[in-house]
């Protein structure tokens, strides 16, 4: 029988309590004021393997292939959850108060279970791994001061969090460290790759036709990293509604631009798109659906799309065969 600790009492107290804030910060705050680490060090004392609760399928991919045998993993969104809009459950808590380690993405991802971190990083190792492993001045700000949180759209910047992971594990069972450096070290070697593999395919999209547009602002970082241009119908967080004009105007951008295809998205509601198809067809230019891409959610458990570099293969291909 599960026993109700302090920090599930004071972790359900926040849920019920906590505002209906999306990925961003509230206005005036900054990603400063919840830190991304406890105060205290913590060692493991049980017996293998470690058992680490992740958010999303990204980082619980990630702590798969860095952790390997010494860690069972658990995530507690699956395939099509919307990380923006998310609220940890009581069995989510249950979960998250009896494992050893709990890891986080990070810069607001995860908005509405901020204080449930913070109430975690009290008995437990609580990490944001985006924020700990990849260095302030390669995230993007948006408007109003808030970060976006969508780094693991570039492949070498989410590569950086396998060391934040591995820097975590290494303090929190040292016996096992090697492994836990090899792990991190190999898995940054394939990621490497997949970060070229992307540039070489995305690079055969004549550059006049290398533009995308997607459901919500998810897809900057991987823009800039791999050169093509992004467009979303919502900001960086689901949270936020789009408005008549945001379609219309994209609907002016996708007609002069003479875009022949745009992207739904398999945690994103397809309504705007289907708007913006609507309206488009109202101006005289067609446009179709050139494929769903993966952005918020890695795909099904046990498909090629559930794994991290999986799920880029997908997004690069589907883009590639779509623009091209």
């Amino acid at each position: 029988m599960f026993r109700v600790s302090k920090l599930f009492l004071s972790s359900l107290a926040a849920i019920l309590l906590l505002p209906n804030a999306g990925c961003s910060p509230p206005a005036g705050s900054s990603s400063e004021e919840h830190p991304t680490t406890t105060n205290a060090s913590y060692k493991f004392a049980g017996q293998h393997p470690i058992k680490i609760v992740c958010t999303t399928g990204m980082v619980a991919d990630l702590a798969r292939n860095v952790g390997g045998k010494h860690v069972e993993v658990k995530a507690l969104m699956g395939a099509g959850v919307d990380p923006h809009l998310y609220k940890a459950s009581p069995g989510d808590l249950s979960l998250m108060s009896n494992g050893d380690m709990v890891l986080y993405s990070g810069w607001h991802l995860e908005g509405k279970m901020t204080e449930v971190f913070d109430n975690l990083a009290r008995e437990k190792p609580a990490i944001a791994v985006a924020e700990k492993g990849i260095p302030r001045d390669q995230i993007l700000e948006v408007e109003g001061g808030a970060h976006d949180p969508h780094v693991w759209f570039d492949v070498s910047l989410w590569s950086q969090t396998a060391g934040a992971v591995r820097d975590v594990l290494v303090e929190f069972d040292p016996p096992n460290a090697a492994d836990y450096k090899a792990n991190a070290a190999a898995y940054q070697e394939r990621l490497a790759k997949l970060h070229q593999e992307a540039k070489t395919k995305i690079a055969t999209i004549p550059k006049e036709q290398r533009v995308m547009v997607t459901a919500h602002d998810a897809f900057r970082y991987f823009g800039r990293a791999y050169e093509i241009e992004v467009r979303g119908i919502q900001g960086i967080s689901t949270d936020s509604e789009a408005g008549v004009k945001q379609i219309n105007d994209l609907v002016t951008f996708i007609s002069k631009r003479k875009i022949k295809a745009v992207f739904v998205e398999t945690s994103v509601s397809d309504q705007n798109i289907k708007s913006l198809l609507e309206g488009s067809a109202a101006s005289g230019h067609k446009v179709v659906i050139g494929g769903s891409l993966y952005s918020d959610a890695m795909g099904d458990d046990g498909t090629p799309e559930g794994t991290y570099e999986g799920m880029v293969r997908h997004n690069v291909d589907t883009i590639v065969k779509a623009l091209r």
